[in-house]
């Protein structure tokens, strides 16, 4: 008899909470690089350890001669770093070349200071953090929950090599989600004992379940450089950091579908983009050989660039569920998607937040490893064979081109596919930016 999710998730957030705590002071702190203070030199190191001698013995002992001594130990040490700071810039300017001048002038300008999110009428920090829940994740229709948990009989079982693969992906000087484990930790635990992932991420996937403990993020509220005004929440943008267990497991469950995806014709040959061996330079060098191609004639070529509108926060649970599941992939892969896709929280880090989680419904959430084939799946429905032209997609950014003997010919060539177009993202839900759209002659 297979356990209610209420039961599992008890027993998996206790498992991983131990092991977290095992973990936990064994975890690697980032420290300084030796390029952040390349004007250090030995003796500052001399003076910067009788300077601290100095001190505790001021504190421990408190007399007048030792206070004194501690002064002119700390006025020598700051004086000394002062003229090493003064000495070493110097000497950079002196030695300045076209390739590090303008880091010179960065420099020199120092770093912008930090913007704090603003909202009307938010004036406390829990008003705050629910204007900006309400921006970046605004109210929906709340996800059906995943059904009753049931063996999966079409999941292959995990094995260490494909955790192993999902870890060499891994950057390890990324940052952590809540827990604070880095995959430089799990690099270092998968090396020692490979069961231990095995066994908690084995379960997960027979099962084609998510765990609800993997579902939180940290969401970090960071102002976009370069506006003239941050008086708004459209000069900020929130970045999702979570559980570095919940992107291993991601990372498996992203290569396995890719797979399915791929022979079961889920994804167009059309699209470009988060895909393995096709980036955005395919996506340019291939319209680039298609307008070349149609201009050789002697046609008048033009290209309507649309972008779709917060893709990833558009995409429909039950949606992806049909067509994942109309498309033939396994049982235990539809499971897990449409239960990573439920239920889901986020608490905001910004400076005074409250520190708070709240559930949140955002369709496919960005800065996952499975998010953007997810999407890349979901919008490949878009894409039609059309007798009027050529369609192209990077991501949510989907081109129409068309030729003819005049440019008034191509716009009216390119109506009846743009009508299509829409049509189609209608029904999935989705809607094109018209500030994004562009007629390319």
């Amino acid at each position: 008899m297979c356990p209610s999710p209420k039961i599992l998730d008890d027993w998996l957030t206790g498992t991983l909470d131990r092991l977290t705590g095992l973990l936990k002071p064994h975890t690697p702190s980032s420290r300084p690089s030796h390029h952040s203070q390349p004007w250090w030199t030995p003796h500052l190191t001399i003076l910067h350890r009788e300077y601290h001698k100095a001190a505790r013995l001021a504190r421990k002992q408190g007399t007048s001669a030792l206070r004194e001594t501690a002064n002119l130990s700390s006025r020598g040490y700051f004086k000394a770093i002062k003229v090493v700071k003064n000495k070493h810039w110097s000497s950079f300017l002196l030695s300045a070349t076209p390739q590090n001048l303008w880091m010179a002038k960065r420099f020199a300008s120092g770093l912008a200071p930090p913007h704090f999110p603003s909202h009307p009428g938010a004036e406390t920090p829990q008003e705050m953090n629910k204007a900006l829940m309400g921006h970046f994740f605004p109210p929906k229709a709340a996800c059906s929950p995943p059904p009753r948990l049931r063996p999966q009989c079409s999941a292959p079982p995990l094995t260490t090599e494909e955790i192993a693969h999902a870890l060499s992906k891994s950057s390890s000087s990324s940052a952590p989600g809540p827990d604070g484990i880095t995959y430089l930790t799990w690099k270092r635990v998968n090396a020692i004992n490979p069961s231990i992932l095995l066994e908690i991420l084995f379960l997960l996937v027979s099962l084609g379940y998510h765990l609800a403990l993997l579902k939180g993020a940290n969401g970090v509220v960071l102002d976009k450089p370069g506006k003239l005004s941050y008086e708004s929440p459209f000069s900020f943008r929130i970045i999702l950091l979570l559980r570095t267990v919940s992107n291993i497991l991601e990372r498996i469950i992203a290569a396995r579908l890719l797979l399915a995806a791929r022979s079961r014709g889920l994804i167009h040959r059309n699209q470009c983009g988060s895909l393995p061996g096709l980036s955005t330079c395919d996506a340019c060098l291939t319209l680039m050989n298609d307008v070349k191609t149609l201009q050789w004639p002697r046609l008048k070529v033009s290209s309507l660039f649309l972008d779709i509108k917060a893709g990833f926060d558009n995409v429909d649970n039950s949606t992806l569920a049909c067509i994942l599941g109309e498309g033939g992939i396994f049982r235990y892969l539809v499971s897990w998607v449409a239960s990573f896709l439920a239920e889901r929280s986020c608490m905001r880090v910004f400076q005074g937040a409250p520190g708070t989680p709240a559930p949140v419904n955002v369709g496919a959430p960005q800065g996952t490893p499975i998010s953007p084939l997810l999407f890349l799946i979901y919008v490949s429905p878009l894409h039609f064979r059309s007798p009027q032209g050529l369609m192209l997609s990077c991501v949510d950014d989907f081109t129409l081109t068309t030729a003819s003997l005049s440019y008034r010919g191509n716009i009216r060539r390119l109506q009846e596919p743009f009508m299509t177009i829409q049509g189609k993202a209608v029904r999935l839900g989705i809607s094109f930016s018209i500030l994004k759209t562009q007629l390319i002659h």
